[in-house]
């Protein structure tokens, strides 16, 4: 095998993959990026009151509108892109 393949890069990232996991654990060293992900209810909150100023409530409610619209303009951005790609 000669030096650096991708072979020997692949066992080296796994290698140090598992080190990681092997000494840390992994939902703590991704919870900020799962906090600050499109896929978390804080990050919406955070978007639609970031003063904080709304009822837990009307925060929770509004968010869960913007969650479900960004959701759906992904969904017609894939649609677009599909038929775009089908057309060549």
């Amino acid at each position: 095998m000669p030096a650096n393949s991708p072979e020997e890069r692949s066992l080296a990232a796994s290698i140090g993959a598992l080190a990681q996991k092997a000494r840390y654990d992994a939902r703590e060293l991704t919870k900020n990026a799962r906090a600050n992900s499109p896929g978390s209810d804080s990050y919406w909150e955070r978007q639609v009151d970031p003063d904080g100023v709304l009822l837990p409530t009307d925060r929770a409610r509004r968010a869960g509108y913007a969650k479900r619209l960004h959701f759906k303009r992904l969904a017609l951005a894939s649609v677009k892109a599909r038929r775009k790609a089908a057309q060549t």
